[in-house]
């Protein structure tokens, strides 16, 4: 299930993810993980708080609890899709985690613009791309997907 209209579909369900992280007093990232049959087997929304773990990311919570619950061999038949593109510290986490899809919604580059220097959000501007690249397995990369709904999310939040 890699269509567009599939990708925007599972996209928007990221979305209410990062919607739910907000309403819990989070920043607006979230993430699915969605398998080969097209069935969501994984989410996770941005942790920061209450604890102040700035590597809370959705990201990074996904493919932890991925790596644990799934071989290898079944997470690169697996999508995440991400309501931003994974921070160079995210995209190491799916990378060794073995997820073999990435679909996001909003640019590093974009997100960058949005937050300004926030010091909850120091955004490091690396296209997951790259960081995907300089590894040894290919990992599939589409986004930015549905841009602008994915930076609807942040009004009023880095303010």
């Amino acid at each position: 299930m890699t269509d567009t209209k599939s990708d925007e579909s599972f996209m928007r369900l990221a979305f209410d993810v990062a919607a739910k992280a907000r309403a819990n007093g989070n920043h607006p990232f979230g993430c699915i993980l969605v398998g080969p049959k097209g069935e969501v087997l994984l989410e996770a929304g941005n942790g920061l708080f209450p604890d102040g773990d700035m590597t809370a990311h959705a990201e990074r919570l996904l493919a932890t609890a991925a790596s644990k619950r799934f071989k290898p061999k079944e997470l690169l038949a697996c999508t995440m899709y991400t309501s931003a593109e994974p921070c160079a510290m995210c995209s190491g986490a799916v990378y060794w985690a073995g997820i073999g899809r990435v679909v996001y919604g909003l640019s590093e580059t974009r997100l960058k613009t949005i937050t300004g220097n926030h010091a909850e959000n120091p955004t490091l501007d690396l296209p997951c791309r790259t960081v995907f690249a300089a590894g040894q397995r290919q990992t599939e990369v589409v986004g930015p997907l549905l841009e602008d709904e994915a930076a609807a999310q942040h009004a009023g939040v880095w303010d």
